[in-house]
């Protein structure tokens, strides 16, 4: 249990410090978003190409890990429409965004500091063959759901469109497809160009941290804490949960591989999940509440995972 503690301590403790440095107006709160930014569209890009590019993406990518992955996603996906719709009555686009926010995983901001402070870089590679399918799959997923289901949807043909717009527009799939093209090419960086993508991608864990930390102070708990907290609850539990029958006692995948996308799938969720509900104005504040709950109960069930995944 020390061990365990020893592997969160820091990151969560990155989190606070990101958090308390915004609350107490020690850092800009307009700051955090351009924090981000350089995360998403800078940092994390370069991370992705140099990760890929020098390592053998080709064995990484594992369908016994990935099929599992997204597979208990769609059915947290599933389940969390289920409950909206029966159990809170939501009208369907409300139902859709509360199903998206149980399904969609903080991968980068939060998944690739504790998957590299969990197993060493040893787990990058399986780690960024599951990013790599992250939002195409997920977003493109959510955005054909919530414009079938609700009144004034678009056609299929212009959502699909515009979903693909979104994924090949995103500087994370910009830093895979290049590492990818290197990791085919054997790619040999000279000295410098090596040094800068070293440096870019230890920029990763302590801006990620500090910024998602900094963003909480946006979301605060309203009169929707308890359907954000099933979808937590979903995200958090549900979602390893799938992941790791499927890999372990189904297609029985080596515990020292599949622990990778099983704690992957344990992330809290992601911001982009309050991007998709602003985006359709439908269950903002779920999408906003679950992003608060699921982060700080995170702590506890990360901590849960790394337990049964030593066992």
């Amino acid at each position: 249990m020390l061990d365990i503690l020893a592997v969160i301590a820091p990151i969560f403790a990155l989190m606070a410090f990101g958090y308390g440095a915004v609350r107490f107006r020690l850092f800009p709160a307009e700051g955090i978003k351009a924090l981000i930014a350089f995360v998403n569209n800078f940092a994390t890009p370069c991370l992705l190409f140099y990760s890929i590019s020098t390592s053998d993406f080709r064995s990484a990518f594992n369908l016994g890990i990935i099929g599992p992955f997204y597979a208990g996603a769609i059915v947290c996906f599933l389940v969390g429409i289920a409950i909206a719709r029966k159990a809170f009555h939501n009208r369907p686009g409300e139902s859709v965004s509360v199903g998206f926010a149980g399904t969609f995983t903080n991968t980068v901001l939060v998944g690739l500091p504790i998957m590299s402070r969990a197993y060493g870089e040893g787990a990058l590679p399986v780690t960024l063959s599951i990013i790599g399918l992250h939002g195409a799959i997920l977003l493109t997923l959510g955005m054909v759901t919530m414009e079938v289901t609700r009144r004034d949807g678009q056609p299929l043909a212009r959502t699909l469109v515009v979903a693909v717009r979104r994924v090949v527009s995103n500087p994370l799939i910009w830093g895979i497809a290049a590492g990818i093209i290197g990791s085919l090419v054997n790619l040999q960086l000279i000295e410098p160009a090596e040094a800068f993508f070293v440096m870019m991608s230890q920029a990763v864990v302590p801006a990620a941290l500090f910024g998602i930390g900094g963003a909480l102070n946006e979301f605060k708990l309203s009169e929707n804490w308890k359907q954000a907290l099933v979808a937590a609850l979903i995200k958090l539990i549900l979602h390893p949960a799938i992941a790791y029958v499927l890999m372990i006692w189904v297609l029985h995948v080596p515990m020292d591989i599949a622990r990778y996308g099983i704690l992957l799938s344990a992330m809290p969720a992601g911001v982009n999940i309050y991007v998709f509900a602003t985006y359709y104005d439908r269950g903002v504040s779920v999408a906003a509440n679950t992003i608060l709950i699921a982060t700080m109960l995170s702590a506890l069930t990360i901590s849960g995972w790394l337990f049964v995944l030593s066992l």
